[in-house]
């Protein structure tokens, strides 16, 4: 029964659509192309909670088709996201009313291909099957083409993502997503901050925000201070010694020759 609603609700969309856009609009939608859209929905996060077609193509109030969903659609939802997607480089050109970010934009490698893909909720997340483990990764190696991007699926941070058969990436995985858009604790929830800039500057925000839920202080500081460990995406142990730590260690170990 839910599969024939679902499918009925889909037809609805679709005369609706060829209603109130033009029809060359209406003409891009094809049976095939609903049936894929069905099925990817079908396993999808959003099937399970009974987030269907109308929730995000049919605007609350005036219930008028929202051919193409904007950031806006995912608020009504994930307000948090949106609120912190924005202000982040990949949003914050839309919070201030100018075009999306592109590629063809950024002062880091990207690749050729991606150039003007406009950053939105929908260039990382497939819209339909909402398949974050795809998020988590492979949506950043769409675009990002600099040696650390390039270097992740060879680092011993993406072994561990392949110990995990799910859907997603489980709590022990680290992914892209993992170190640039933590998870935070929000009221009684935990969230994902999707400001991508937030734990990038200063590097002692993401030791502490990040780097620290897995390893200890000392490594994590001497990891994210190497420039050259960064590129290799942390392929092996860090090579420098910051001499901070050991002037802690002569001080304390001062301080406890005094007390005997």
């Amino acid at each position: 029964m839910r599969n024939i609603g679902f499918k009925l609700l889909v037809l609805f969309l679709f005369i609706v659509s060829f209603c109130l856009v033009p029809p060359a609009a209406s003409a891009n939608f094809t049976q095939t192309q609903l049936d894929e859209i069905t099925q990817l929905w079908q396993t999808s996060a959003h099937a399970l909670t009974e987030v269907n077609c109308s929730s995000c193509h049919q605007n609350a109030e005036t219930k008028q088709l929202i051919v193409r969903p904007t950031q806006e659609s995912c608020r009504s939802c994930h307000e948090y996201t949106v609120e912190t997607f924005l202000l982040g480089k990949h949003g914050i050109r839309t919070l201030e009313g100018l075009s999306p970010l592109t590629p063809a934009m950024a002062h880091l490698p990207m690749k050729e291909s991606a150039q003007d893909l406009q950053m939105s909720c929908n260039t990382c997340h497939d819209v339909h099957s909402v398949n974050t483990s795809q998020a988590a990764v492979d949506s950043c190696l769409v675009c990002h083409n600099d040696p650390h991007s390039l270097n992740y699926k060879s680092s011993p941070h993406a072994q561990i993502v392949e110990l995990t058969s799910l859907p997603r990436p489980n709590q022990d995985a680290v992914t892209c997503a993992t170190c640039h858009l933590p998870r935070e604790k929000v009221g009684s929830a935990i969230l994902v901050n999707h400001n991508n800039t937030y734990v990038l500057k200063p590097r002692d925000r993401m030791v502490k925000d990040v780097c620290m839920n897995c390893h200890g202080v000392e490594h994590s500081y001497n990891s994210i201070f190497d420039d050259q460990l960064v590129e290799s995406n942390f392929a092996g142990p860090p090579t420098q010694k910051m001499q901070t730590f050991q002037l802690v260690r002569d001080l304390e170990k001062k301080r406890s020759s005094k007390a005997k």
